[in-house]
């Protein structure tokens, strides 16, 4: 079986397809979107309706305390449909995050969530780590 490492764990994973798709999601968004590895997590352990989820990727806040983003991967040959949306949008009824991102490694889908009001825009890029706090502010 063949490992890979892991930046955010620090540790040596197999190398799935799915896995192929984080690592190379996860080195774009620190080398050319400025994501600190020090407030992002993989495998995030997560409780929705009594039963243990795991959510692929979670971006944190400057102050690490705060979710901001979820990431959820799927392999190449895996399209990206609603039932991947709803399981994303699941994951969030707990975290409550402002951003979901959606990748196959070949397409990449973003939206902004307003928890507040309930809606949501599909955004035509993925917002770079600046831009993620600043419209915390």
């Amino acid at each position: 079986m063949v490992k890979i490492l892991d930046v955010l764990r620090q540790k040596f994973v197999a190398l799935t397809p799915e896995e192929w798709v984080r690592q190379h999601f996860v080195h774009f968004l620190i080398a050319q979107k400025g994501y600190p590895t020090t407030l992002m997590a993989n495998e995030v352990a997560v409780t929705l309706n009594g039963m243990s989820r795991r959510c692929d990727t979670v971006v944190y806040s400057q102050q690490g305390l705060r979710p901001r983003m979820i990431i959820e991967y799927k392999r190449p040959d895996v399209e990206i449909t609603q039932r991947v949306f709803h399981q994303i949008c699941r994951y969030n009824m707990v975290l409550e995050v402002e951003y979901l991102v959606v990748s196959n490694g070949l397409k990449h889908y973003c939206c902004q969530v307003d928890i507040k009001n309930g809606g949501y825009a599909f955004l035509e890029d993925i917002p770079t780590y600046e831009q993620l706090m600043t419209s915390e502010e």
